[in-house]
């Protein structure tokens, strides 16, 4: 079997670590196969650049090689800070977008990880196409690139040849994808193993915090939203919260739509599925009482939304999220120990 050639454009200031990590598992990838017989390498691996040299995140020089043909290009992402000027970095990426654009006319696979995505539609791969980015920034993606149909929850979307991944540890859910369709179900179930990786994972809405979205320009919005969490568990009735912002039910859905991008039912399913999340990790309630609690009286349909928005079923997400506080250690039987200064001895 010819080995499957597959580079990771480095360029400066992308993620040192989504530079080599896809590479990194497809090794062991790789080690699994032959393990099981696999006679030839499964894939031939490279680090290239349209530059000379390439310092990464954190300062770091990376060695690169020149720009070949690839059957798969991986694109990592950057560093995105609140002090960060995306115009001038993005056009300092020219080059970038460029190489990205020839490999993709040459008929190779072309990858983004996280917002790397933001090259590949600078580079023109996504008009008119499905993608996905981190959560964090899929909004300012959206509005940036307004001709690209954005799937902020998925985490790994693939659309004519053009694939994207969600935030730094999708590279591995991709990783694992890519490894099922080229060397099959069992050495990508080994390799998750032996990784320590969830190789089942199906969405990234179970990990959005809503409290670091941006909020610029949402103020309406944001106050329906905020009336919405605190009265998560009454009955949804769009004519009561119309009036309760004085707006008419028409006005209010247009409103909130502009600036949210959904209608506020659609809000309050997520503001109830996030704070149900909380429930089935922090404490040891039936999945009835938390479904009653958020405004589910039927805990079938409750499951239903949550498993829409998560990926999992309620018990099967409190089996992989839940939190345990360590145990209390108690003091050994038939011991005392000496007192303090602060405890009086016993008399």
């Amino acid at each position: 079997m010819v080995p499957l050639r597959v580079s990771v454009l480095a360029y400066p200031g992308c993620f040192g670590s989504e530079v080599f990590g896809v590479l990194d598992l497809l090794t062991m990838a790789g080690h699994v196969a032959a393990a099981r017989g696999a006679g030839e390498p499964s894939y031939e691996t490279s680090v290239v650049s349209p530059r000379r040299r390439v310092t990464v995140s954190g300062g770091t020089g990376v060695d690169v090689s020149a720009m070949r043909p690839a059957d798969v290009l991986i694109v990592p992402g950057f560093e995105i800070s609140p002090a960060l000027d995306l115009d001038t970095t993005l056009a300092d990426l020219k080059a970038e977008a460029a190489a990205i654009r020839g490999q993709a006319a040459a008929g190779t696979a072309v990858v983004s990880i996280c917002v790397g995505a933001f090259l590949l539609a600078e580079a023109g791969l996504l008009a008119g196409r499905a993608a996905t980015t981190s959560w964090l920034y899929a909004d300012r993606f959206a509005r940036r690139y307004a001709d690209v149909a954005v799937r902020s929850e998925q985490l790994v979307v693939t659309d004519r040849g053009v694939t994207t991944t969600a935030a730094f540890s999708a590279m591995y859910d991709f990783a694992l994808r890519f490894v099922r369709e080229h060397d099959g179900p069992r050495v990508a179930r080994s390799t998750a193993r032996i990784a320590l990786l969830d190789d089942a994972r199906a969405t990234q809405s179970a990990y959005v915090d809503v409290g670091l979205l941006p909020a610029v320009g949402r103020s309406f919005s944001l106050g329906v939203k905020r009336w919405l969490d605190q009265n998560l568990g009454e009955r949804y009735d769009l004519a009561a919260l119309a009036k309760e912002f004085g707006v008419s039910t028409r006005t209010l859905l247009r409103r909130f739509g502009d600036e949210a991008g959904e209608t506020p039912l659609s809000y309050l399913h997520t503001a109830r599925v996030r704070r149900a999340r909380h429930l089935l990790e922090t404490t040891d309630r039936t999945v009835a009482s938390v479904a009653a609690d958020v405004g589910y009286r039927n805990p079938g349909a409750f499951a239903q939304v949550f498993t829409r928005h998560t990926g999992r079923q309620p018990s099967t997400y409190r089996a992989a999220f839940r939190r345990h506080d360590p145990p209390e250690v108690p003091a050994p039987t038939g011991t005392q120990h000496a007192p303090t200064r602060s405890e009086p001895a016993p008399t």
